[in-house]
C-alpha cells in the first residue's frame, strides 16, 4: 500500500511537468530553463510554489503572488496521470512494461493536449515513442519481427490515409508508426480500429450538441492516444472476447 501511494505521488509530480510540456513544446521552448514562473506576472515559481494539486487547492486555482486565474486543467492532468500509473502498477506490477507504460501513457496525455490546443504532434514527442518502442525490443529482442511488421503497418495504414484522404498529418503518421513499434502487429491493428471508433463516437456527440460543426477540423491525435491506452489496459482481453463471439 505504501508503494501505491509512492506511486500515485510519483504520478502527480510527472503530472506536473507534463503541464510544463504541454505549455512549453509547441513555442519551441525547454522545458528545463528557464524555471518555472507565472505566465502573468513572470514571477518565479519555487518548489513549494508547485506541489501538485495541493498548491491549487490551497490558492483557490490562483497565483499567490499576482492573484490570476490557473486553468484547471493543471490538476486535472496531474491527477489523470497519477490514477494512470497507479492503474498500470495494479495491472502488471513491479515490472519492466509497467515502467514502460507509465512513460507510454504520460506521453499519450501530453500529445492528446498538445493536438487539442495546437492541431500538431511535434516530432521530439514521436521520437520518444520510438525510443520506448526500442527499449522494448531490446529488453525481450524475440519480439523484434513482430514490433518492425507492426511499425510498417502503421505507417502505410495512415500514409494511405493521408495520401487518399487529407485527413491525416504527419504527426499522425509518426505517432502510429512509433506504436506499431511498441505494440506490434495485433495492437497497431487494435489502435488503428479503436481510434476510428473513438473518433467516430466523439465527433458525433460533439456535433449533436453543437460544439463542432461537420465543417470543423478535429485532431485525430487524441483518438489514437485513447486507443493506445485502451490496450494497455485491455487490448488483448477485448481481443479474445472477439475471437470468440466471430467463433
Amino acid at each position: 500500500m505504501i508503494m501505491l501511494v509512492m506511486v500515485f505521488i510519483y504520478g502527480l509530480v510527472i503530472g506536473s511537468f507534463l503541464n510544463v510540456c504541454i505549455f512549453r513544446i509547441p513555442e519551441g521552448i525547454s522545458v528545463i530553463n528557464p524555471p518555472s514562473s507565472c505566465s502573468s506576472c513572470g514571477h518565479r515559481l519555487y518548489f513549494r510554489d508547485m506541489v501538485p494539486v495541493v498548491n491549487y487547492i490551497a490558492n483557490k486555482g490562483r497565483c499567490k503572488y499576482c492573484n490570476a486565474s490557473y486553468s484547471a486543467q493543471y490538476p486535472i492532468i496531474e491527477i489523470l496521470n497519477a490514477l494512470l500509473y497507479l492503474m498500470i502498477t495494479l495491472k502488471y506490477g513491479w515490472s519492466f512494461y509497467s515502467a514502460a507504460y507509465c512513460i507510454l501513457v504520460s506521453l499519450m496525455v501530453t500529445v492528446s493536449l498538445i493536438d487539442i490546443k495546437y492541431m500538431i504532434i511535434p516530432d521530439s514527442l514521436n521520437v520518444v515513442g520510438t525510443v520506448i518502442g526500442v527499449s522494448i525490443i531490446i529488453y525481450n529482442s524475440s519480439l523484434i519481427l513482430d514490433k518492425l511488421i507492426g511499425a510498417a503497418v502503421g505507417f502505410l495504414i495512415f500514409s494511405m490515409l493521408s495520401f487518399f484522404t487529407g485527413a491525416m498529418g504527419g504527426g499522425d503518421i509518426k505517432l502510429m508508426t512509433a506504436l506499431g513499434l511498441i505494440f506490434g502487429v495485433k495492437g497497431i491493428l487494435f489502435i488503428t480500429v479503436f481510434s476510428f471508433l473513438i473518433g467516430a463516437l466523439v465527433c458525433s456527440g460533439l456535433i449533436a450538441l453543437k460544439f463542432k460543426s461537420m465543417k470543423d477540423k478535429i485532431p485525430f491525435g487524441p483518438f489514437i492516444c485513447m486507443a493506445a491506452v485502451l490496450y494497455i489496459f485491455c487490448g488483448n482481453e477485448l481481443i479474445n472476447v472477439y475471437l470468440k463471439w466471430i467463433w
